[in-house]
């Protein structure tokens, strides 16, 4: 038989420090998956070069995904384990605004949710992409400060006029999540199932891993590509002893 393409992959949160309803969910637009079975050999060696005899010991059954929808429910569910946060928290970069004439402040587009401040530069002119010194009061010119209970940005009337471009952080409603990750003592961890299927024509080849744990989640962005996370997770005995099943069409 043949078999073509990334197929489908499943998770399946069953035990260990379980999240708040834990949910069998798909990763969604699958690249790759691996599954590395390996095993430590000892050789048994007399006076001779090649080995007697050879035993295999300790196994180990490791995973690795990489997929590109993002769902921050999937990956609490099976890395953290945590309890999500309503709502999420979003970035305005490079909001557009220009220094108007005395007081010199700005409120920002979502002043009423604000959250943090993250910075501002010049948009335009001979200081293009300069960032402004933030101050806690009375700035100077290419000078700032923000009150953070309000989202008002506060400039030096040496700056009247000037365009600038300020990013922050607030808090937006609706859908969302947030993961917030709180320090944890050793060995907390969520525990799943993992169902690999892989179907060509009337052909079809799956694999269940009977229980598993993450071992690493990668987050890396491209100048000129897709986010693609990757996940890695390793295997081991369910409580009746099994670890995998592995199945075929031939």
């Amino acid at each position: 038989m043949f078999t073509f393409g990334s197929g489908a992959l499943f998770a399946f949160p069953s035990g260990g420090n379980t999240a708040p309803n834990p949910t069998p969910m798909k990763f969604g637009t699958l690249q790759d998956v691996s599954l590395d079975v390996s095993g430590e050999l000892k050789e048994l060696y007399g006076q001779k070069q090649f080995p007697e005899a050879i035993a295999r010991g300790k196994h180990k059954l490791t995973g690795k995904a990489k997929f590109a929808s993002i769902n921050g429910k999937l990956l609490n569910d099976i890395f953290f384990g945590l309890t999500l946060g309503a709502g999420m928290i979003k970035n305005a970069l490079d909001e557009a605004q220009t220094v108007p004439a005395t007081p010199f402040t700005v409120t920002v587009a979502n002043a009423a949710t604000f959250k943090q401040d993250w910075g501002i530069r010049y948009a335009s002119g001979l200081n293009a992409g300069v960032p402004l010194m933030r101050v806690t009061a009375s700035p100077a010119t290419g000078q700032y400060s923000v009150n953070s209970a309000t989202g008002v940005y506060t400039f030096a009337a040496g700056d009247q006029g000037a365009q600038m471009q300020i990013s922050y952080t607030y808090t937006a409603g609706g859908t969302g999540t947030q993961i917030n990750v709180t320090n944890q003592l050793m060995g907390f961890a969520p525990n799943f199932q993992v169902l690999l299927e892989n179907s060509y024509n009337t052909a079809q080849y799956g694999v269940l891993l009977y229980a598993a744990v993450a071992s690493k989640l990668s987050i890396a962005t491209k100048q000129d590509d897709f986010l693609i996370p990757e996940f890695d997770f390793e295997a081991f005995a369910a409580p009746s002893g099994v670890v995998m099943d592995m199945y075929s069409t031939e």
